[in-house]
């Protein structure tokens, strides 16, 4: 099938086929799962990259990509990544996540994992909170922090948001945890240097064979990320997390994410918190 979609194609040509090609090669670089109502999406932000490279025709565009440019791969990777997240999103988890560092005792460091990082909201509400546990601005805790899309750890990293997205928070949270900007920066603000220096930044594929990352993990916040994959790669990624936990670590999923498919791997605890489960307990690198 050769017939433009839907009309889509006002700028470049774009057919069902290229569609489909961009389908597999999503899915088999990053896992990520299109659906067919996804076309008008891939055509406005794949076909930024057909201008940025001067290509009118999508199957020359992807032709182009097949050649192996790893830079404009991860370009291709970051334009069809969903990004949203906010400071303290789903904020029952936090309290949960309090209470599990305090019930560890005084085995630190604390390590904990930030799966699907973006730009930063999370493993930042992840540090604030370990701030409050120990209340110090330099508690004994190490998080890492990872993400597929490089372009918006590039934001993550330097911790600088305009007020719109920290303006449903607290007085005395941006009080506590944030600086004003002034000059380029006005009307910006960034988190204090103390919880970016508890934080590594680092890109990372799920999908990859090998992570270049070391538990083990006290906990692990893996939300909103697998609604991107289909059951079978989930699973994948599921039995690849296990081993770097440790046997009493805390695993958060997002809201619309359960794993009954994987209940060897994984037991509720609550809501959308588990354990490891006792089936997979002898693939945990550490037991505390």
């Amino acid at each position: 099938m050769t017939s433009d979609l839907n009309g889509l194609g006002r700028d470049f040509q774009f057919t069902e086929t290229d569609f489909q090609d961009i389908r597999q090669l999503i899915y088999t670089h990053a896992g990520i799962s299109l659906s067919n109502t996804k076309k008008a999406m891939v055509y406005s932000r794949v076909g930024r990259r057909l201008r940025a490279n001067g290509f009118i025709r999508f199957c020359d565009y992807l032709d182009f990509l097949k050649a192996g440019d790893e830079l404009e791969w991860q370009a291709f990777v970051n334009a069809l990544t969903t990004n949203l997240t906010a400071f303290f999103r789903e904020k029952h988890h936090f309290p949960i996540l309090a209470e599990h560092v305090r019930s560890i005792g005084h085995d630190y460091p604390v390590k904990l994992w930030c799966c699907a990082a973006s730009t930063g909201e999370e493993a930042y509400t992840m540090a604030m909170t370990m701030v409050e546990v120990f209340d110090s601005y330099t508690p004994p805790v190490r998080i890492l922090a990872t993400d597929l899309d490089t372009q918006v750890l590039k934001t993550a990293m330097a911790g600088i948001y305009p007020l719109e997205r920290v303006e449903n928070l607290p007085a005395d949270v941006l009080q506590r945890f944030f600086l004003k900007g002034t000059g380029r920066n006005a009307g910006c603000v960034q988190v204090r240097q103390e919880l970016r220096d508890m934080i590594s930044f680092q890109q990372l594929n799920l999908l990859d064979k090998n992570w270049p990352i070391h538990g083990p993990f006290d906990a692990v916040f893996c939300r909103n990320v697998m609604i991107y994959f289909d059951k079978p790669t989930q699973h994948k990624v599921l039995q690849k997390i296990v081993p770097v936990m440790r046997r009493d670590a805390l695993f958060f999923a997002g809201h619309s994410e359960s794993f009954h498919h994987a209940q060897e791997l994984f037991s509720l605890q609550g809501n959308t918190v588990y354990n490891v489960a006792n089936e997979a307990l002898h693939l945990s690198i550490s037991k505390r």
